[in-house]
């Protein structure tokens, strides 16, 4: 590129060449379209490339190579540490990317990597078909997947990774590629848990499962540290059939809340249930024997409706979040976990429990870069808040909130909840061997470290 010309001239003459619309400050649209998931992050990019296929990208990349311009990725914008936008580069904005071609009778589907969790959620089901993804329904599938992916189909299918067939990947050096079991083994390797790391994936290729019957939905019970416990013990016991993620919160003002629970801690059990229907009432029973329901909205429906309760995706707030898995948890854990809830003033706050195990677990460790399959149980802490100026506090809370569970220096963490934790986190997202690994793989596909932007695996020496 000519460094005679402004960057801005530059960036013009790019746009030029694009199927899909480059987005600067200049635009009406582009505050808005610059905004993230996270309040924390007001990332101001040079400009925004709203690419249209892989070509785009590929010659984002290559301008970016050419320029030393730093390069963002975004799919949904959900980086909890900000690595969705950044300030004075570039951001490649996948939303765009978003056609889905569905095969019924091979029961697989090629999902953009623009599209969120919940909009290829609905196009499958209607087939009754399924694949896992996350919690929400608002994060892109491009994110989730690379980190590895750990939703309400963990226990049953395992991770959105373990259901991943291939990939489109345009490389550092501007090359598309299929990275798949027989192609570049090595790259789909990494990306199965090595983020964003060793390119940019544009499109990706899911095996599909069959979903004949799903009862789910969200049970409230009394947030008391025997029910906590037993909650978790209750789901490592039940059906690979059944998965759940449990968050105990303050409950919000909603109508099917009694109105003298407003703002009090409560377990919110989102429970799901995958198998036939002869066997759902068994699964479900020992979770709603363990309280008197606040209450039970657990029900027959689609799949989707796990995602009815995720906010409006124009309501942004600031979050602070730590994440570890932990081997033990019982009453005293429990006990812990609801004292550092009650210590957090902020409006919302949350100690989230993913019960793994069942088919998250069969995956050898070494089968993809995912290394923790061992993992018991991933417990989260979050903070979320308004007012920017109280960040420090609320992210010292977070930490000292995870630590209070003892969960102990090396306790692996996942990838996809690291905050800025830098080579800390990274050193407890990978086992050592798989660390070293994906640098290896990392010198082979982006060796100047390119795509730095994110939860960074430096190439080998």
């Amino acid at each position: 590129m000519d460094k005679r010309f402004p960057i801005e001239d530059q960036i013009e003459m790019l746009a030029t060449a694009l199927r899909g619309r480059v987005v600067t400050p200049a635009a009406a649209d582009y505050d808005a379209l610059r905004l993230v998931a996270m309040d924390n992050y007001d990332r101001r990019p040079a400009a925004l490339i709203r690419v249209a296929n892989a070509a785009d990208v590929a010659a984002v990349v290559n301008f970016a190579r050419a320029t030393d311009l730093p390069l963002a990725i975004r799919s949904g914008g959900h980086s909890t540490a900000g690595y969705s936008g950044v300030d004075h580069g570039l951001v490649i904005d996948l939303r765009a990317l978003d056609g889905i071609e569905i095969d019924v009778a091979a029961r697989t589907a090629w999902v953009g990597s623009g599209l969120t969790a919940g909009a290829v959620t609905r196009a499958v089901e209607q087939h009754g078909l399924i694949v896992g993804f996350g919690d929400s329904g608002t994060v892109g599938v491009g994110g989730l997947t690379l980190g590895g992916g750990v939703g309400y189909l963990v226990r049953k299918h395992g991770l959105t990774i373990d259901s991943l067939l291939a990939a489109e990947v345009v490389t550092a050096d501007g090359d598309i590629v299929m990275a798949d079991a027989e192609r570049h083994p090595d790259l789909f390797w990494a990306l199965r848990g090595g983020g964003g790391n060793f390119g940019v994936v544009t499109r990706l290729q899911f095996r599909l499962h069959p979903l004949p019957f799903f009862s789910g939905g969200p049970l409230v019970l009394p947030a008391t540290a025997e029910v906590i416990a037993a909650y978790v013990a209750a789901a490592e016991a039940a059906p690979e059939t059944l998965s759940t993620i449990g968050n105990v919160m303050p409950l919000p003002p909603v109508p099917f809340v009694p109105a003298e629970m407003h703002g009090r801690l409560a377990l919110v059990a989102m429970l799901a249930y995958s198998g036939e229907r002869d066997g759902a009432e068994a699964a479900l029973a020992p979770f709603s024997a363990l309280a008197t329901p606040i209450p039970d909205l657990v029900g027959e429906g689609p799949y989707s409706s796990m995602y009815a309760m995720d906010p409006p995706p124009e309501v942004r707030t600031s979050v602070a979040i730590r994440s570890r898995y932990v081997t033990r948890f019982g009453v005293a854990e429990a006990a812990a976990l609801l004292a550092a809830l009650e210590a957090c003033d902020a409006p919302m706050k949350l100690g989230q429990l993913r019960i793994l195990g069942g088919a998250h677990a069969r995956v050898p460790s070494e089968a993809t870069a995912f290394g923790h399959r061992d993992g018991r149980l991933l417990v989260a802490f979050m903070a979320m808040y308004g007012d920017r100026s109280r960040a420090a506090g609320y992210e010292r809370w977070a930490i000292d909130a995870m630590a209070s569970l003892r969960p102990g220096a090396q306790s692996p963490a996942y990838v996809n909840f690291l905050a800025q934790e830098g080579a800390t986190g990274l050193a407890a997202a990978y086992p050592a061997a798989t660390w070293q690994r994906l640098r290896e793989i990392k010198r082979r596909y982006d060796p100047e470290n390119l795509f730095r932007l994110n939860q960074n695996i430096p190439p080998a020496a």
